[in-house]
């Protein structure tokens, strides 16, 4: 373990779920990336960039559910402003997996 945290500073991540709801290549990214729109409930449609395009189709990453951290600044990445960090864990090529609920909950849920 590398550092133990506080229950206060755990909760100040705001991690929601989240749908993708449109996903499209991402050429001007130095790294294959997708620009992502993911419907998070109450909090609206946030835009997001991910390097995912090793694992994930554009096609078949419309409807997938993943956890959100949505308290981040939005972020300029080249052209694109990203407003929320779309979570997952590397395998072990170096490809990220996308963290997601194993059941569909409603869009915007906070992870408890």
């Amino acid at each position: 373990m590398d550092k133990t945290i506080t229950w206060e500073q755990f909760t100040a991540v705001d991690l929601r779920v989240g749908t993708i709801v449109q996903a499209e290549p991402f050429p001007e990214a130095r790294k294959p990336a997708y620009k992502l729109w993911v419907d998070v409930g109450e909090l609206g449609i946030k835009k997001s960039s991910a390097q995912i395009t090793k694992r994930y189709t554009a096609e078949e990453l419309v409807g997938q559910q993943v956890l959100c951290v949505t308290n981040f600044p939005a972020k300029q990445i080249g052209p694109w402003m990203s407003e929320v960090l779309v979570t997952g864990f590397e395998d072990e090529d170096g490809n990220i997996v996308l963290a997601q609920p194993q059941a569909n909950v409603s869009n915007g849920k906070r992870l408890i």
